[in-house]
């Protein structure tokens, strides 16, 4: 059985830090998120003067797919902060465990 090649940019955000991931996906999805309500209230004004069905219904069709992928971006630029936080707070409670052993340590040399 062939084997199906991965697409050229997986590698490449397979590569990316949870930092770089983060940074890049916490604004790409607020622009999207506004761009959305921004062609739904476009699609709102055609519907109250009068435009045709078919235009406003695609442009409010549009704007949900806009804000739906928003939000969706979002809620993945939100995982990646919480895996950071989370992270961070390991190093620090590490790092403070490793200090207190070594007061332990040298308070008690033979215990």
């Amino acid at each position: 059985m062939a084997k199906i090649p991965q697409p050229p940019g997986r590698r490449l955000v397979n590569r990316m830090s949870t930092r770089t991931k983060w940074l890049i996906l916490a604004p790409l999805s607020l622009v999207l998120i506004g761009a959305g309500l921004c062609v739904l209230t476009e699609a709102a004004h055609a519907k109250h003067t009068g435009a045709p069905f078919r235009q406003w219904f695609l442009w409010g069709t549009y704007s949900l797919i806009l804000i739906n992928g928003g939000l969706s971006l979002f809620g993945q630029a939100v995982r990646f902060r919480a895996q950071l936080d989370y992270r961070r707070f390991v190093r620090r409670e590490l790092r403070k465990r490793d200090r207190e052993w070594e007061r332990r340590k040298r308070k008690n040399p033979a215990g």
